[in-house]
């Protein structure tokens, strides 16, 4: 007689206990219980068939949820704003603020008045009193589209003045050149790509002139025999100078500094900033736009700025971040090496008490995202066997490592210590399934 009893098809959950897990819970009153309970059901033939496990069945219901939405993921890669995984994670109060916001908003109403009121005044209130150096602000949906307002409004037609040097790729093939001339503007290149003088700006300014353009090359550095003018030479030319700082630092800061920040460049005598909300500072998805009062007020009246606007839940988003200023992004830039080693430490010793091998290594995290390129900083990382990255991508929640010379590295610096029992859960799952699990 066959024994049931070790029949792993006998250990597939059962519907009314799946339907009780929290996750599967949220989606029936969501998407209906109908609808999830054939997505239990699906998950458990396929138990029953042997293509998965049947401890894995949960995690398989949830993964074939309709309209699951993105997938949180634990970014082990040492690379702090990676593009691929949006970039910064939001603050708790950035997050409570969306929120908060998903409903009806006095977004663009006065409660006092009763009346119409200029659109997201309260964050760009914080964002003008976070750099009191700009006479004005505006924000609209992305670095790029801060870029092309700028040109739109003060070169359709004209000259924007460029060093050969900065006429960078944005990424994903956007290139520089390409998003401002699709404004109607023409490029006037100057200089060559590693040297770009003063008098190569004055030749090339003339009647035709829009603005002057300076370009953070935010993703590479050139080093060695090179020349670059700063704004406060630019600015004596005698046009506008826009200056992309990229990443969207606000402010000076000593554990950046070579990192171009908004407040210097308007110091300098910039007639207008732009810069990135998602990168160094840590907020939502946005372009920043931050100068002289009569340009800034242009940009705001022009009808393009009615497409590149932002929605509440970004306008929610950047103001919490404004006036919250301690976002995963700047707790993961400040920690220290030693604590980072502490906690690597204990993950691996919870590992090796349920019988895993696994090394403690030093190593190096960078900013990524278009931020503070060639800033290398001390990290620490779990070492494991190449052969687990996939199977780690592939879990729940989906861990991302970086190979180097065969082996996967886990690095702690991007992973907040809030997820380190979860991390720990997740590769403990991967060494006991194996890397083909």
């Amino acid at each position: 007689m066959r024994n049931r009893s070790i029949d792993p098809r006998r250990r597939v959950p059962r519907t009314d206990v799946l339907l009780a897990d929290p996750r599967l819970a949220a989606a029936a009153a969501s998407h209906g219980r109908s609808r999830v309970k054939a997505v239990i059901v699906g998950a458990q033939e396929r138990a029953r068939r042997g293509e998965i496990r049947p401890e894995d069945v949960p995690a398989a219901a949830v993964a074939a949820l309709p309209g699951g939405g993105p997938q949180p993921v634990i970014n082990a890669t040492g690379v702090l704003l990676h593009t691929n995984l949006g970039r910064a994670a939001l603050s708790t109060a950035a997050v409570d603020a969306v929120i908060a916001a998903s409903g009806h908003t006095a977004v663009e109403l006065d409660l006092n008045t009763g009346r119409r009121a200029q659109r997201g005044r309260d964050a760009l209130a914080a964002l003008a009193a976070a750099v009191p150096d700009a006479q004005a602000v505006h924000v609209v949906n992305n670095g790029a589209a801060a870029l092309v307002l700028a040109a739109t409004v003060l070169a359709a037609g004209r000259d924007i003045v460029v060093s050969r040097g900065e006429l960078v790729e944005i990424g994903d093939g956007f290139r520089l050149p390409d998003l401002l001339e699709s404004t109607g503007a023409r490029l006037r290149e100057v200089g060559t790509t590693n040297r770009t003088t003063l008098a190569d700006y004055s030749w090339a300014v003339g009647a035709g002139t829009g603005f002057i353009l300076k370009v953070h090359p935010s993703n590479f550095i050139v080093r060695g025999f090179t020349t670059s003018v700063p704004v406060s030479e630019l600015v004596t030319l005698g046009v506008p100078v826009v200056v992309d700082i990229g990443s969207g630092l606000l402010t000076p800061e000593p554990l950046l500094p070579d990192e171009p920040d908004a407040a210097s460049a308007l110091r300098a005598g910039a007639s207008l900033v732009t810069a990135s909300g998602d990168k160094l500072l840590g907020g939502p998805q946005a372009g920043l736009l931050l100068g002289d009062s009569d340009l800034v007020e242009r940009l705001r009246q022009h009808p393009l700025a009615r497409a590149l606007r932002v929605d509440k839940l970004t306008f929610a988003a950047l103001e919490a971040t404004l006036r919250d200023p301690e976002t995963p992004t700047w707790r993961a830039l400040r920690a220290r090496p030693g604590e980072l080693h502490d906690r690597v430490e204990r993950l691996r010793e919870a590992i090796a008490e349920a019988g895993h091998k696994t090394e403690v290594v030093a190593c190096v995290a960078v900013v990524g995202g278009g931020g503070a390129p060639g800033v290398e900083l001390d990290s620490w990382a779990l070492s494991l066997p190449e052969r687990y990255a996939e199977a780690l991508r592939q879990g729940d929640p989906p861990v991302l490592g970086r190979v180097e010379r065969g082996r996967l590295l886990l690095d702690l610096r991007g992973v907040p210590a809030d997820q380190d029992d979860t991390l720990r859960r997740a590769v403990l799952r991967v060494l006991h399934n194996g890397p083909g699990n």
